[in-house]
C-alpha cells in the first residue's frame, strides 16, 4: 500500500530524527539517570515505526537496509559477552570495570563495561521490535 499523505511524510522526515537524537541521548543518560539500552532501544524503534506509518516498508529498508534478525544476534553476542567477561577476570557475574580516559573533542570521561552491555541491550530490542513488526505488518 503506498501512502500519499504528504504532511504525514514531510513531518516525519524531522520528527524522526528528533526522536533518534533523543535516543541517543536517553542511551548515553542511562548510566547516571533512567533510561539507557532498553528505553534508547524503544525510542529508535518507535523513530522507525513512525518511517513506516509514514512511507511502505520497501521504502524504509531501501534507507535502512538492516537485517534486524542479524541486528539481534549482535546485541546479543555483545551483552553475553560484556556480563560473561567478569567470570574472566574472576569476579562476580555482572561486575563492571570503568576507567576515565581524555578523548579529544569531549575532554575527560568515563568510559565503562556497562557501556558495552547497555549497546547489546540496545540493539536487541530495535532488532527484536522491528522483526516482531515486520512480522505483524509485513506486505511480503
Amino acid at each position: 500500500m503506498k501512502s500519499n499523505d504528504l504532511i504525514l511524510q514531510t513531518s516525519t522526515r524531522v520528527v524522526f530524527f528528533i526522536i533518534f537524537l533523543f535516543s541517543i541521548h536517553i542511551f548515553f543518560a542511562g548510566h547516571y539517570t533512567p533510561g539507557g539500552g532498553f528505553v534508547g532501544g524503544l525510542l529508535m524503534a518507535s523513530a522507525i515505526v513512525l518511517l513506516l506509518l509514514a512511507y511502505d516498508f520497501k521504502t524504509v529498508k531501501e534507507v535502512l537496509p538492516f537485517n534486524y534478525l542479524a541486528m539481534t544476534a549482535i546485541g546479543m553476542l555483545i551483552a553475553l559477552t560484556t556480563a560473561a567477561g567478569s567470570l574472566v577476570f574472576n569476579v562476580p557475574f555482572f561486575t563492571h570495570w570503568y576507567d576515565y580516559f581524555d578523548i579529544p573533542l569531549l575532554g575527560k570521561t568515563s568510559i565503562h563495561t556497562a557501556m558495552f552491555f547497555d549497546i547489546g541491550v540496545y540493539l536487541v530490542v530495535v532488532g527484536i521490535t522491528l522483526t516482531i513488526i515486520e512480522m505483524i505488518g509485513g506486505d511480503n
